[in-house]
Protein backbone atom coordinates (compact mmCIF):
# COMPACT_ATOMS: atom_id res chain seq x y z
CA UNK A 1 0.00 0.00 0.00
CA UNK A 2 1.06 3.57 -0.65
CA UNK A 3 0.50 6.72 1.36
CA UNK A 4 -2.66 8.45 0.09
CA UNK A 5 -2.40 11.94 -1.37
CA UNK A 6 -3.85 14.70 0.77
CA UNK A 7 -6.10 16.44 -1.73
CA UNK A 8 -7.06 19.12 0.80
CA UNK A 9 -3.43 20.09 1.36
CA UNK A 10 -2.87 20.23 -2.40
CA UNK A 11 -5.94 22.41 -2.89
CA UNK A 12 -4.76 24.87 -0.23
CA UNK A 13 -1.29 25.04 -1.78
CA UNK A 14 -2.90 25.84 -5.14
CA UNK A 15 -5.36 28.24 -3.44
CA UNK A 16 -8.37 26.54 -4.96
CA UNK A 17 -11.56 27.53 -3.08
CA UNK A 18 -12.68 24.81 -0.68
CA UNK A 19 -16.23 24.87 0.66
CA UNK A 20 -16.54 23.14 4.00
CA UNK A 21 -18.83 22.36 6.90
CA UNK A 22 -18.37 22.08 10.67
CA UNK A 23 -19.39 18.85 12.36
CA UNK A 24 -20.15 18.73 16.09
CA UNK A 25 -22.72 15.92 16.21
CA UNK A 26 -19.96 13.50 17.32
CA UNK A 27 -21.69 10.71 15.42
CA UNK A 28 -20.48 8.24 12.83
CA UNK A 29 -24.02 8.14 11.45
CA UNK A 30 -23.91 11.92 11.03
CA UNK A 31 -20.54 11.65 9.30
CA UNK A 32 -21.93 9.04 6.91
CA UNK A 33 -24.72 11.44 5.99
CA UNK A 34 -22.28 14.32 5.41
CA UNK A 35 -19.42 12.44 3.74
CA UNK A 36 -21.10 12.28 0.33
CA UNK A 37 -22.97 15.60 0.41
CA UNK A 38 -20.35 17.17 -1.86
CA UNK A 39 -18.42 19.41 0.53
CA UNK A 40 -14.69 19.68 -0.10
CA UNK A 41 -13.81 19.40 3.59
CA UNK A 42 -15.51 18.87 6.93
CA UNK A 43 -14.15 19.69 10.36
CA UNK A 44 -14.53 16.99 12.99
CA UNK A 45 -14.55 19.26 16.02
CA UNK A 46 -12.99 18.13 19.30
CA UNK A 47 -12.88 21.58 20.91
CA UNK A 48 -16.54 22.53 21.23
CA UNK A 49 -18.23 19.14 21.03
CA UNK A 50 -18.18 15.89 23.03
CA UNK A 51 -15.88 14.25 20.48
CA UNK A 52 -13.17 12.03 21.93
CA UNK A 53 -10.60 9.85 20.14
CA UNK A 54 -12.91 6.81 19.73
CA UNK A 55 -15.74 8.87 18.19
CA UNK A 56 -13.31 10.70 15.89
CA UNK A 57 -12.00 7.28 14.84
CA UNK A 58 -15.43 6.12 13.67
CA UNK A 59 -16.05 9.37 11.80
CA UNK A 60 -12.75 9.10 9.95
CA UNK A 61 -13.93 5.68 8.80
CA UNK A 62 -16.82 7.46 7.06
CA UNK A 63 -14.75 10.17 5.41
CA UNK A 64 -11.79 8.09 4.23
CA UNK A 65 -13.63 6.39 1.32
CA UNK A 66 -15.45 9.61 0.36
CA UNK A 67 -14.30 12.59 -1.74
CA UNK A 68 -14.58 14.84 1.32
CA UNK A 69 -11.46 15.61 3.38
CA UNK A 70 -11.77 15.31 7.14
CA UNK A 71 -9.99 18.01 9.14
CA UNK A 72 -9.78 17.31 12.87
CA UNK A 73 -9.91 20.37 15.10
CA UNK A 74 -7.99 19.45 18.21
CA UNK A 75 -9.23 20.42 21.67
CA UNK A 76 -5.92 22.19 22.40
CA UNK A 77 -2.28 22.39 21.36
CA UNK A 78 -1.56 19.18 23.26
CA UNK A 79 1.07 16.77 21.86
CA UNK A 80 -0.53 13.77 23.58
CA UNK A 81 -3.87 14.34 21.85
CA UNK A 82 -2.11 15.14 18.57
CA UNK A 83 -0.22 11.84 18.69
CA UNK A 84 -3.39 9.85 19.29
CA UNK A 85 -5.38 11.62 16.58
CA UNK A 86 -2.61 11.08 14.03
CA UNK A 87 -2.36 7.42 14.95
CA UNK A 88 -6.07 6.89 14.23
CA UNK A 89 -5.56 8.15 10.70
CA UNK A 90 -5.99 11.93 10.60
CA UNK A 91 -4.09 13.64 7.78
CA UNK A 92 -5.33 17.21 8.30
CA UNK A 93 -5.36 19.08 11.61
CA UNK A 94 -6.63 22.43 12.86
CA UNK A 95 -4.96 23.76 16.02
CA UNK A 96 -7.12 26.20 18.02
CA UNK A 97 -5.99 29.41 19.72
CA UNK A 98 -2.50 29.75 18.28
CA UNK A 99 -1.17 33.14 19.34
CA UNK A 100 2.60 33.10 18.86
CA UNK A 101 5.36 31.72 16.68
CA UNK A 102 6.43 29.55 19.61
CA UNK A 103 2.97 27.98 19.88
CA UNK A 104 2.81 27.35 16.14
CA UNK A 105 6.28 25.81 16.22
CA UNK A 106 5.23 23.54 19.08
CA UNK A 107 2.13 22.50 17.15
CA UNK A 108 4.19 21.46 14.15
CA UNK A 109 6.72 19.65 16.34
CA UNK A 110 3.96 17.57 17.91
CA UNK A 111 3.09 16.16 14.46
CA UNK A 112 6.63 15.27 13.38
CA UNK A 113 8.78 12.29 14.21
CA UNK A 114 12.23 12.83 15.75
CA UNK A 115 14.62 14.39 15.13
CA UNK A 116 12.42 17.14 13.66
CA UNK A 117 9.66 16.78 16.24
CA UNK A 118 8.42 14.88 19.27
CA UNK A 119 5.70 12.58 17.91
CA UNK A 120 5.94 9.09 19.41
CA UNK A 121 6.47 6.27 16.92
CA UNK A 122 3.98 3.44 16.47
CA UNK A 123 4.61 1.15 13.52
CA UNK A 124 1.22 -0.58 13.71
CA UNK A 125 -1.70 1.84 13.80
CA UNK A 126 -4.64 2.92 11.67
CA UNK A 127 -2.73 5.81 10.12
CA UNK A 128 -0.29 3.46 8.41
CA UNK A 129 -3.01 0.86 7.80
CA UNK A 130 -1.60 -1.32 10.55
CA UNK A 131 1.89 -1.46 9.09
CA UNK A 132 0.82 -1.97 5.48
CA UNK A 133 1.99 1.49 4.31
CA UNK A 134 5.71 0.82 4.34
CA UNK A 135 6.79 4.41 3.65
CA UNK A 136 4.48 6.05 6.20
CA UNK A 137 7.16 7.21 8.63
CA UNK A 138 9.35 8.65 5.89
CA UNK A 139 6.64 10.35 3.83
CA UNK A 140 3.74 11.13 6.18
CA UNK A 141 4.83 14.68 6.89
CA UNK A 142 4.75 15.52 3.18
CA UNK A 143 1.02 14.72 3.14
CA UNK A 144 0.11 16.12 6.55
CA UNK A 145 -1.85 19.38 6.42
CA UNK A 146 -1.48 21.71 9.39
CA UNK A 147 -3.72 24.72 9.83
CA UNK A 148 -3.66 27.04 12.83
CA UNK A 149 -6.44 29.18 14.22
CA UNK A 150 -6.18 32.92 14.88
CA UNK A 151 -8.71 33.97 17.52
CA UNK A 152 -7.37 37.12 19.20
CA UNK A 153 -6.27 40.58 18.15
CA UNK A 154 -2.78 39.84 19.46
CA UNK A 155 -2.53 36.81 17.17
CA UNK A 156 -3.97 38.82 14.30
CA UNK A 157 -1.02 41.18 14.61
CA UNK A 158 1.38 38.24 14.27
CA UNK A 159 -0.21 36.51 11.28
CA UNK A 160 2.79 36.91 8.96
CA UNK A 161 5.19 35.52 11.57
CA UNK A 162 2.92 32.56 12.40
CA UNK A 163 2.30 31.85 8.72
CA UNK A 164 6.05 31.71 8.13
CA UNK A 165 6.54 28.80 10.55
CA UNK A 166 7.79 25.80 8.59
CA UNK A 167 5.02 23.22 8.39
CA UNK A 168 2.05 25.58 8.65
CA UNK A 169 -0.11 25.13 5.54
CA UNK A 170 -2.93 27.58 6.26
CA UNK A 171 -4.26 30.21 8.63
CA UNK A 172 -7.82 29.91 9.93
CA UNK A 173 -9.76 32.76 11.53
CA UNK A 174 -12.36 32.18 14.23
CA UNK A 175 -14.82 35.11 14.11
CA UNK A 176 -16.65 34.14 17.32
CA UNK A 177 -13.58 34.24 19.57
CA UNK A 178 -12.03 37.13 17.69
CA UNK A 179 -15.21 39.19 18.13
CA UNK A 180 -15.23 38.40 21.85
CA UNK A 181 -11.60 39.45 22.20
CA UNK A 182 -12.45 42.70 20.41
CA UNK A 183 -15.29 43.45 22.84
CA UNK A 184 -18.14 42.32 20.59
CA UNK A 185 -19.11 39.06 22.28
CA UNK A 186 -21.74 37.22 20.26
CA UNK A 187 -21.40 39.63 17.33
CA UNK A 188 -19.13 37.93 14.78
CA UNK A 189 -20.81 39.94 12.03
CA UNK A 190 -19.99 43.32 13.60
CA UNK A 191 -18.46 45.75 11.07
CA UNK A 192 -15.30 46.11 13.15
CA UNK A 193 -14.90 42.33 13.25
CA UNK A 194 -15.34 42.17 9.49
CA UNK A 195 -12.63 44.81 9.14
CA UNK A 196 -10.33 42.64 11.25
CA UNK A 197 -11.13 39.59 9.12
CA UNK A 198 -10.36 41.56 5.97
CA UNK A 199 -7.06 42.61 7.55
CA UNK A 200 -6.32 38.98 8.38
CA UNK A 201 -6.93 37.98 4.77
CA UNK A 202 -4.62 40.73 3.55
CA UNK A 203 -1.91 39.62 5.96
CA UNK A 204 -2.25 36.00 4.78
CA UNK A 205 -2.02 37.11 1.16
CA UNK A 206 1.11 39.08 1.99
CA UNK A 207 2.58 35.99 3.67
CA UNK A 208 1.60 33.78 0.75
CA UNK A 209 -0.53 31.43 2.87
CA UNK A 210 -4.20 30.50 2.26
CA UNK A 211 -6.75 31.88 4.70
CA UNK A 212 -9.78 30.05 6.07
CA UNK A 213 -12.84 31.01 8.09
CA UNK A 214 -16.06 29.67 9.62
CA UNK A 215 -19.24 31.65 9.00
CA UNK A 216 -22.79 31.26 10.24
CA UNK A 217 -24.50 33.11 7.42
CA UNK A 218 -24.71 32.20 3.74
CA UNK A 219 -24.16 35.81 2.66
CA UNK A 220 -20.95 35.99 4.69
CA UNK A 221 -19.70 32.71 3.21
CA UNK A 222 -20.23 33.97 -0.31
CA UNK A 223 -18.69 37.34 0.56
CA UNK A 224 -15.48 35.87 1.99
CA UNK A 225 -15.09 33.35 -0.83
CA UNK A 226 -15.36 36.18 -3.33
CA UNK A 227 -12.89 38.27 -1.32
CA UNK A 228 -10.27 35.54 -1.49
CA UNK A 229 -10.62 33.32 1.56
CA UNK A 230 -9.61 29.88 0.30
CA UNK A 231 -11.15 27.41 2.74
CA UNK A 232 -14.51 28.49 4.11
CA UNK A 233 -16.78 26.49 6.41
CA UNK A 234 -20.29 27.64 5.55
CA UNK A 235 -22.22 26.24 8.51
CA UNK A 236 -22.44 23.58 11.21
CA UNK A 237 -24.31 20.29 11.17
CA UNK A 238 -26.04 20.97 14.49
CA UNK A 239 -27.26 24.38 13.31
CA UNK A 240 -28.56 22.88 10.07
CA UNK A 241 -30.43 20.22 12.05
CA UNK A 242 -31.81 22.68 14.60
CA UNK A 243 -32.91 25.33 12.10
CA UNK A 244 -34.30 22.71 9.72
CA UNK A 245 -36.30 21.03 12.50
CA UNK A 246 -37.61 24.40 13.72
CA UNK A 247 -38.61 25.47 10.22
CA UNK A 248 -40.41 22.21 9.44
CA UNK A 249 -42.42 22.35 12.66
CA UNK A 250 -43.27 25.99 12.00
CA UNK A 251 -44.56 25.23 8.52
CA UNK A 252 -46.74 22.35 9.78
CA UNK A 253 -48.20 24.46 12.57
CA UNK A 254 -48.89 27.30 10.16
CA UNK A 255 -50.55 24.87 7.78
CA UNK A 256 -53.04 23.55 10.31
CA UNK A 257 -53.75 26.87 12.03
Amino acid sequence: MHLPKNTFKQALAEKRPQIGLWSTLSSNIGSEVLAHAGYDWIVVDMEHSPNEVPTVYTQLQSYDPSPTAAVVRLPWNDPVVVKRVLDIGAYSLLFPMIQTVEEATAAVASTCYPPRGIRGVSLNQRGNRYGRIADYVSKFETELCITVQIETTAALGRVEEIAAVDGVDGIFFGPADLSADMGYLGQPGHPKVKEALAEGLARCNKAGKPAGILTGAEADSIHWLKEGYVFVAVGTDTAILARGADALLGRIRDGIA
